[in-house]
């Protein structure tokens, strides 16, 4: 009689890790190639994205339609953005993956930023107006944090063939590319390191809401204006 009292017992712990792996299975799946979650450890985007929100990420996003200027867009900075390792050992860089993947804290490795320059265009700061000019035409950028100037550093960048210019909405509290001009790459982000689209801002609650793509109308260049 104990005997068949304890087998159900067994028999139930064995579903429940049998039914924790295949979740665990189907999120890890779900995650490499449809939606992630991201952690936002900084103020760099504000006031689209501020810090400690947590937010879903479209892997798909771009995959009808490329990038386009005034995209945000999250990425690998490994090689770009970040070091090629972060030397803090094993054991950390586990925790730290670990974190991530959660959505509990950010990555050393993982950067949201908006697209400001495409392969091919000429992006410079500042036109007599104090204006960013991209292809020589002022750029209208309403996501700008308020009262943040277009950029106080002053640049002229050429884009690559198979790269990005990348820059924070929060421009004086962002590290993007305008930090990186003397390294190599000249903080150009290569298009195949963009991840995906954040699509929804998922936490806290109270910021609960969809991130939606910029109209072409919003990111066009105004003919002098």
């Amino acid at each position: 009689m104990e005997q068949t009292k304890r087998q159900p017992r067994k028999l139930g712990w064995r579903f429940v890790l049998l039914g924790l792996v295949l979740a665990v299975a189907i999120s890890g799946l779900v995650r490499s190639l449809w939606l992630d979650v991201y952690f936002i450890p900084s103020a760099s985007m504000e006031p689209l994205l501020r810090d400690g929100d947590r937010i879903v990420v479209s892997r798909t996003g771009f995959a009808t339609e490329p990038v386009r200027r005034g995209d945000v867009v999250v990425f690998d900075g490994r090689g770009s953005f970040a070091p090629l390792s972060s030397g803090k050992g094993p054991a950390a860089d586990f925790l730290a993956a670990a974190g991530h993947w959660l959505g509990l804290t950010g990555s050393d490795t993982t950067y949201v930023k908006r697209v400001i320059g495409l392969p091919g265009d000429h992006v410079v700061c500042c036109d007599a107006k104090g204006r960013l000019t991209v292809n020589g035409q002022p750029v209208e950028e309403p996501y700008v944090y308020e009262g943040d100037a277009p950029s106080q550093l002053k640049f002229s960048v050429l884009v690559p063939d198979g790269r990005l210019w990348l820059m924070g909405d929060h421009r004086s509290k962002s590290a993007d590319s305008r930090s990186l001009l003397g390294a190599p790459g000249g903080g150009m982000v290569p298009v195949d390191r963009v991840i995906g689209r954040p699509v929804q801002i998922l936490w806290p609650l109270d910021r609960f809401a969809a991130i939606p793509r910029p109209t072409e109308a919003a990111t066009t260049m105004k003919n002098g204006q």
